[in-house]
This record gives structure tokens, sequence and C-alpha cells, in this order.
């Protein structure tokens, strides 16, 4: 088969893709080069695996047998333009490490880790022990945390928070559906139940898609049931946060602080590099990250076996793993 890569992260991923090249297949790697040279090949193609698509990329592809996405979301995907017989594949192993950043970034906001860096780095050794109006940091035991959707990566940070002697209750779209069996202890209600987990909650992470539904999810009433202590972090998409209400409630010390690791537009969109509108970056109640939270190698590597693993699925007629759109093999 010709198997087109555009996705710059994966390409650096060749060998577990092609499996050392013993595939078979026919590769050919475009990361970095212009959308019209991916559309140029496209009529050629079998499987194209990506992490964002054009219209005219996909209406180029009229051929395509597989459409792989790169990771979990589809929203820079035309679904609509596709042609009817190409299946849409995607793919995770990001939840344990989301999970870890969430651990981390939980534990920043609650020890004052930015602002005791900063302060060090300019010789101020700002310390209980010398200080006693200095605040104390606050551990993660004991406290309660609210999972607001409860997918791969939701269930992957219930578990790092039990581990850590934390209480979890969740919400999510369906509430009864079937639930790995070390989490079928916890509090799982729908989200209907979302103003109530956020007057409960020590901590609030977004682990929800970004659909109609969910846009704006957390806006200044929402915002206004968290406790004035209580940390938001948000590791799903940008947009489910009402960007003014959030950055207002964190002026006026609303609520304890927010941990941002998505944002309401990106690089790739030409809107410049920041993400946001508002000035998070001269706040010190706010822990910033790129949109990294699931970086890893280990996602990476996993990601790759999986999509190879499906493209042999493919040449030899067997059923697909993670199919979103469409049916293949047997």
């Amino acid at each position: 088969m010709r198997i087109l890569l555009s996705d710059p992260i994966m390409s650096r991923f060749t060998d577990e893709l092609t499996r050392g090249g013993a595939d078979g297949h026919d590769w050919e790697f475009l990361a970095g080069r212009p959308d019209d040279d991916v559309v140029a090949r496209l009529p050629e193609a079998d499987v194209l695996v990506a992490s964002r698509m054009t219209v005219p990329m996909a209406e180029a592809g009229t051929g395509l047998k597989l459409v792989h996405v790169t990771g979990a979301g589809l929203d820079r995907i035309p679904l609509h333009a596709l042609a009817p017989d190409t299946v849409v594949c995607n793919t995770f192993h990001h939840g344990r490490s989301i999970a870890e950043h969430v651990v981390m970034v939980a534990l920043m906001l609650s020890r004052r880790v930015l602002r005791a860096d900063r302060l060090l780095r300019r010789g101020i050794w700002e310390s209980v022990a010398l200080d006693p109006t200095v605040p104390l940091g606050g551990a993660l035991a004991g406290r309660t945390l609210g999972v607001v959707g409860f997918g791969e990566i939701g269930q992957q940070v219930a578990r790092a928070a039990t581990a850590l002697g934390m209480r979890v209750r969740a919400v999510r779209r369906n509430p009864s559906a079937a639930l790995p069996p070390d989490l079928r202890e916890l509090r799982v209600e729908g989200d209907d139940q979302l103003p109530g987990l956020l007057g409960d909650s020590d901590l609030v992470v977004l682990t929800v898609p970004l659909s109609t539904a969910t846009r704006g999810l957390i806006g200044t009433a929402e915002l206004a049931r968290m406790r004035r202590d209580a940390l938001l972090i948000n590791v799903a998409r940008g947009p489910l946060v009402d960007e003014d209400a959030l950055f207002e409630a964190l002026v006026e010390e609303r609520i304890g602080g927010a941990a941002l690791d998505v944002w309401w537009s990106h690089p790739k969109d030409g809107t410049g590099a920041t993400g946001y509108t508002r000035p998070f970056h001269e706040l010190e109640n706010v822990v910033l990250t790129p949109h990294h939270s699931g970086h890893t190698r280990e996602t990476f590597t996993g990601r790759a076996a999986e999509i190879a693993a499906n493209i042999h699925r493919l040449a030899t007629d067997q059923p697909l793993s993670n199919v979103v759109r469409g049916t293949a093999g047997r």
C-alpha cells in the first residue's frame, strides 16, 4: 500500500511505524511540506497518517482506504469531506502521561513551586521557617478531585489521584457505561451533576472532548460554584472554559489557581504564539504549559505501534481498532 505520513511528531518514530522498514509498504514522509504537496500526492495514496487534514486534502484523497489520526482528537479532520468509504481511526496511549502531568501541576500550585523557584533564583529564601507569614502549602492526600469527563484520560487521572490518597468523583455523559474493575467503587454521575462536583471539589480536572455541547462548559456561573481555594486544571481543550471569566476569577482570587495545558488558539492557526488574549502569564496562581501534557516517548511509541498494527490489519483484511468512522476488515 502507498502510505503518506504528514505528522511531524510521528515522523520521529518511523522505525516503529514501518516496523523497521520490514512492513513492505511504500511510505512517503511529508512532514513540514506545504499542504499543496500533500494534496498532490493524495490521489494515489491508500493511507494517510496525520494529525490534521484540510478540506482540499480530503477531497483529493478519493481513494483513501484509511485516515489514521495520530492522536485522539478529530476536531482537525474534516470528516464530512472524506469519501464515503474512507475509514478513520484514532489512537490514545496518552492517559497515563497526562495523569502524571495533572499530579505535577496540582502539586506545583498547592506548594507554590513557581513562586519559590522564581524567588530563590533571585537569592530570596522565602520559607515559613524564616517568615511565619509565609503561607503553608497543602498536601493532596485527603482532598477531593472532581473529574469532568471519564474516558481514558479521566480514568488514569482518577487512578493517580486515588494512589495519592485523594477522594475522586466524576461526571460523564453516560454514567451507566461500564467501568474497569478498579474504578467501579468511584462516584460517577451524569453531567447534570456538574454543579455539585464543582462545589465539592478541591481540584477540578477537565478531560471532556470539545463539542458544541461542551464549548463554554466552564463560565462565570460555574467558576462561582468552585471553592475559593480550589484549583482548575484543563488538559482537554481551551474553549471548554470561558477565557475572560477564568482570567477575572484568577485575578480576583475567587478560585485558588489554574493549570492550563490547552488554549483558545494555537500557533499553527496563525494567531500568534501565546494561545490566549488575556495576560495569564502575569499571574502567579497559574501554571502554563504549551499543550504537551501527553507528550512523552511512551505516548508516541504506543501510538506508532498501534498505527502500524492497524495498517497491517487493513492490508490483511482484518478488523481495525479504534474505528471512529466507517468499517474495514471482516
